[in-house]
């Protein structure tokens, strides 16, 4: 494992990704990820977010929602407390009330590792102090002190690539090549990270689908996981229920499940060994069922 989305690849290709970056570390824990993918259960603290709109937001429907997705096979629970999209102004102090006591919450209830989805260094630091070890920045450590934090804190972090920032509309992005321009972006902010103090078995990237790109841009990235799988760091696939699904496949919000899977399915089939997901129990069986595939092959 993996395979390849292009087809299938030499044997001696097979395993390129794993043996580029096999491992990731989270907290004290070394998890060898060449032969095993990583699920990273969404748990949002958000009113508006885009796909659940706030269903989770009360904290007894949080908790619900936190049980059910451990019992349901999750090995990361990832908690955020703003949407990635425009709305309404969400400041620090009132990010910090939405996911700081959740993730102290579920640090005392679950031996589950927890991520923070922020882009602000003071909100990931209260967040590692109640229990986080991994820092999700769409930003791609936009937030200067962001780096700092995470190094302190001896925690993981995920650079995402994204074209402006949050919460700015983006309509109209362009790319003379998408795969190689957030390849390079990336590789630049892992070795940021490198800088700052982290080490590399403690850097994720993530090619941010629908983040400053079109529904085709996206598309264009989850057919290159295996590419972006070779830059030196586990690769993270967030593209459960995404817009692109929908302009690829003509889907509602609410009917994207099945094409979900099927681009969990593909990215891990390219080397994506983090997925990142609102349903947990169906890519559990489809990640399982690729990489036994993969395997036997």
């Amino acid at each position: 494992m993996p395979g390849s989305s292009e087809g299938p690849a030499p044997a001696g290709e097979r395993l390129l990704a794993a043996e580029v970056a096999p491992r990731v570390r989270l907290g004290d824990h070394l998890y060898d990820l060449t032969r095993r993918v990583l699920v990273m259960g969404i748990l949002n603290r958000t009113p508006d977010s885009f796909f659940d709109r706030g269903a989770y937001f009360a904290l007894d429907a949080f908790f619900e929602r936190a049980d059910a997705l451990v019992a349901a096979g999750a090995d990361i629970l990832d908690v955020g407390g703003v949407k990635a999209g425009p709305g309404p102004e969400v400041g620090s102090t009132e990010e910090i009330e939405r996911v700081v006591p959740a993730i102290a919450a579920l640090h005392e209830r679950f031996d589950v590792p927890l991520s923070v989805d922020t882009w602000r260094a003071e909100v990931a630091r209260e967040a590692y102090a109640a229990g986080a070890l991994v820092g999700n920045d769409i930003s791609g450590f936009g937030d200067p002190g962001y780096l700092a934090a995470a190094a302190q804190a001896g925690a993981t972090v995920v650079a995402t690539h994204i074209r402006l920032g949050p919460r700015i509309p983006d309509p109209d992005p362009h790319y003379d090549d998408v795969t190689a321009e957030v390849a390079a972006f990336l590789v630049q902010r892992a070795t940021a990270a490198i800088d700052a103090g982290i080490s590399p078995d403690r850097i994720v990237v993530d090619a941010g689908l629908d983040l400053g790109k079109t529904w085709k841009q996206s598309v264009t990235l989850l057919r290159s996981s295996r590419a972006l799988a070779t830059l030196g760091y586990p690769l993270l696939l967030s593209a459960s229920n995404k817009t692109f699904l929908g302009g690829l496949l003509g889907l509602g919000i609410d009917e994207r499940r099945d094409a979900s899977l099927a681009a969990a399915a593909l990215g891990v089939a390219g080397g994506c060994r983090i997925v990142r997901v609102h349903d947990v129990a169906g890519t559990r069986r489809v990640v399982d069922t690729v990489a036994a595939i993969l395997e036997h092959a």
